[in-house]
Formats: structure tokens, sequence, C-alpha cells
């Protein structure tokens, strides 16, 4: 228990020295993000994901084979959004490679963009979702995690994949004491998978309350904040700027 405390407090005030510096805080953010985001499009815009594509191509599945409820058109259109923000995230990493700051500021910088527009849409709409608005956001929310999720894997900070959490949770036990391992980042798991919890947990609340705009706020002012204090901390000569190898 102790060793999972202190590496909890490690992840969210990380020592000045540290390979990563302030990066894993706020990849956790990130990953709150992702928790409202699918959220909202799992309960809001008809049983699909914009994040959790291994969810979409089961779904896609499921809807062929003739499920009831379940679209073939959605998940087709958010892994289409999808890849196309991990095309995007991809140039941007090429392009900021040398300092890691300054990838995460200007890709978070460009997700808040894309969650304002969708968040705007979804006040204007008075949440009602329509056709026209449900694959509008599903667009817009699948740009901005195709383009997360490229970074994320750029930036290179160990169980913060921001997205994704299975490997997270197959790491916990796999690498426990009773399998015979050294339980490696046991707090920055176990943080990852209560940020991921949080997010999603906000997010259906709000939803399940006819709150879907104030959802994607939520989502955007996190990303906001994310953005600026990026860019606030992000000087040339930080020693964490550096890709890992």
């Amino acid at each position: 228990m102790r060793k999972l405390l202190t590496d909890a407090a490690r992840t969210l005030v990380p020592p000045r020295t540290d390979r990563h510096g302030p990066l894993p805080p706020l990849m956790l953010t990130l990953t709150v993000v992702t928790g409202v985001v699918d959220a909202v499009s799992y309960l809001g815009l008809g049983h699909v994901f914009v994040a959790n594509m291994t969810g979409n191509v089961v779904f896609l599945g499921f809807a062929l084979a003739g499920a009831k409820g379940l679209s073939a058109v959605a998940p087709v259109v958010s892994l289409t959004a999808f890849l196309t923000g991990a095309v995007a995230g991809g140039r941007i990493g090429v392009r900021k490679a040398a300092h890691r700051g300054r990838l995460l500021a200007v890709s978070t910088g460009t997700q808040a963009v894309l969650m304002a527009a969708a968040t705007l849409i979804a006040a204007l709409a008075r949440d009602r979702v329509g056709t026209g608005v449900e694959y509008t956001l599903i667009v817009l929310l699948g740009l901005g995690m195709g383009l997360q999720n490229a970074v994320a894997r750029r930036l290179g900070v160990p169980d913060l994949t921001t997205t994704v959490l299975t490997l997270t949770l197959t790491g916990l036990a796999a690498d426990s004491p009773p399998a015979g391992g050294g339980a490696p980042r046991p707090g920055r798991r176990m943080l990852s998978v209560l940020a991921m919890f949080t997010g999603a947990l906000a997010g259906a609340q709000l939803v399940l309350h006819g709150q879907l705009a104030a959802a994607l706020a939520v989502a955007w002012l996190l990303l906001l904040v994310t953005a600026v204090t990026t860019r606030r901390i992000s000087a040339p000569d930080v020693h964490w700027a550096a890709p890992t190898a």
C-alpha cells in the first residue's frame, strides 16, 4: 500500500528531476476527458464510441450481424474520423518531435477548438440530437480523440495512453506480487483507471440528466486548462522535453 501511495503522489506531483516532468498529471487530465467524451458518445449519440475503437469494431460486427438498436454507419463514421485525427496527430508529432511539451500544447489546443465547436453545436441544438447533429458531433469528437491518441503514443509516458485501459489493467494484475511481478508504477496505473472512471461517471450523470452540452463543456474546459498550462511550462530548455527513445 505504501508503494502504491508513493507512486500515486509522484504521478500527481512529479519530482523536479522526473524524466517525464509534468506530463503525467497533464495526461491524467486527458484521461478524464476521454471518460467524459465516451459517456457523451455512447449514451447521447447512439451507442457508439469516439475514443474506444475496439468497441466500435465490435459494434460494427454486431450491427452487420443484425443486432437490434445498433447502426453500422455510426461506428464507421467514428472510425474514419478517429483515423483522420490520428494522421493529423502523427503529422504534428513529426513537426514537434523535438519538444514534448510543445507537442502536447499544440495538440490539446487543437482538441480544445474541436471540442468548443462540438459544445456550441450541442448547445444550439438544445441537446436535441437529430441525425445531422449526431454525426457532426461524432466526427468532431472522433477527430479529437484520434489526435489525442496519436500524440499520447508519441509522448511515450508509461501507463498513460489516455484512451485505453486494457493493457493498464493487465499490467496491474500480471505484474502484481501474487503473479510473481514487481508491481511497477501501481499508483500511476490505479490513477489512470480512476481518471477514466471519474470522467465516465461525471459525463454519464450530465448526459442522463439531459445536459449533453454541459458534459462537452466540461471536456472543453479540461482541454483548455491542459493546453494553457502546458504552453506556460514548456520552456525551450526543460529537461523533460526531449522525446523518449
